[in-house]
């Protein structure tokens, strides 16, 4: 019992810390920090992805009345001139917003700053944004919860195989999550998204979809094994999980739809 325990507990702390690295590590997670003016630091928080039919909002807390700024952006990845949208003050922030653009679609990004003679620019280098479509929750909540479902018995059922124990029936439990979450579910959120069932190979690179299907083929692998005994059947379980945790280990959105804007007319461009 003690060591059933134990195997979940430890199961569950590797799934979490795969959990928060992805989503600290990914191109969508908002980048933060700071600039300083007049000797005063003031927090940074943009933004890197917007969902839904409006302007993504940009919103600094500035108390110093005497700071304003702008917004230079431009579409992603292309080499047009840089649009320059004002710092708008209401109290004590400086709000404006990037012009909705169609799912997929990228604008990079980046906030200049200015106090009387001084200045700063953040991030140095332009932070990138990406649009898409609202997602219904009644997708995207069974969607994340069985993709956290199936990493959590991937871990555990090559725990199971590690500590000598039978794990067919986790084996089955942890293939049946990664196709209905990701497989199923997965290209459905997608399509609401981008507009795209399946992005990946054989037409085209997204690696969030490339990992989900070879993660299936590896526990696909393993159930049609597992029913054997012995050390080949373990090793099988053992390395269908190691791969699993290793190509979810690879930041969410990476390599992820991207609008190809030749294909598709100019939107928020003055």
């Amino acid at each position: 019992m003690w060591k059933t325990a134990g195997l979940w507990l430890l199961a569950t702390g590797i799934t979490l810390g795969s959990v928060v690295w992805q989503r600290l590590s990914g191109p969508t997670h908002p980048v933060s920090g700071s600039v300083s003016l007049g000797g005063t630091d003031i927090p940074v928080r943009l933004q890197r992805s917007h969902g839904g039919d409006g302007d993504q909002p940009v919103e600094l807390r500035v108390t110093d009345p005497q700071v304003s700024g702008e917004v230079a952006w431009r579409r992603y990845p292309t080499q047009e001139p840089w649009q320059v949208l004002a710092l708008k003050r209401e109290g004590e922030a400086l709000l404006a917003a990037l012009p909705h653009q169609p799912p997929a679609g990228k604008l990079e990004f980046q906030v200049r700053l200015r106090r009387g003679e001084e200045s700063a620019v953040f991030p140095e280098r332009p932070a990138v944004t990406r649009f898409k479509g609202e997602v219904h929750p009644a997708l995207l909540i069974p969607h994340v919860i069985l993709m956290f479902l199936g990493m959590l018995l991937s871990v555990r059922a090559g725990l199971a195989a590690l500590a000598r124990e039978r794990a067919r029936r986790l084996c089955w439990l942890t293939l049946a999550s990664l196709v209905a979450g990701g497989l199923v579910l997965g290209p459905a959120v997608q399509a609401q998204a981008f507009g795209e069932w399946w992005t990946g190979w054989p037409v085209g690179h997204d690696l969030t979809d490339n990992k989900t299907a070879l993660a299936a083929i590896a526990w696909a692998v393993a159930v049609a094994l597992s029913r054997r005994q012995g050390k080949v059947a373990r090793a099988v379980v053992m390395a269908a999980a190691l791969a699993t945790l290793v190509v979810f280990a690879i930041p969410h959105s990476t390599w992820g739809s991207e609008l190809q804007w030749s294909e598709v007319p100019p939107a928020g461009l003055e």
